[in-house]
């Protein structure tokens, strides 16, 4: 089972920016997929959750409207798509399947 995250990058307050996660090792349809998110210090936050087949998603209060889950199976990827970001968004972002250790992830930082 292989995840990798796509670069994260610095952006600044208000602005948007796309991760994507690509899978490979396991059948990436079958599986509801994550993204999490942790901050140095504190616990690691599941950030959106999309089931397998794309119809029911979850996301973190602090997200919603914001954030974005989505997969392409045909691709085995995984995306998030983040808009109007925030200071406090800033962390290391992992995507996740449910048995998948967890990866180096990838450091997005929101900052003018």
């Amino acid at each position: 089972v292989q995840l990798a995250e796509s670069e994260g990058g610095l952006v600044q307050p208000g602005g948007s920016l796309r991760l994507s996660c690509s899978a490979s090792g396991f059948t990436f349809s079958t599986y509801p997929m994550n993204w999490f998110r942790q901050v140095p210090g504190k616990e690691r936050e599941l950030v959106a959750q999309i089931s397998s087949t794309r119809a029911t998603t979850y996301y973190a209060d602090s997200v919603k409207g914001r954030f974005t889950i989505f997969r392409d199976s045909a691709k085995n990827t995984l995306y998030l798509e983040m808009n109007s970001l925030k200071p406090e968004d800033t962390a290391v972002y992992y995507c996740k399947a449910p048995f998948s250790s967890w990866g180096q992830g990838t450091q997005v930082t929101v900052s003018s």
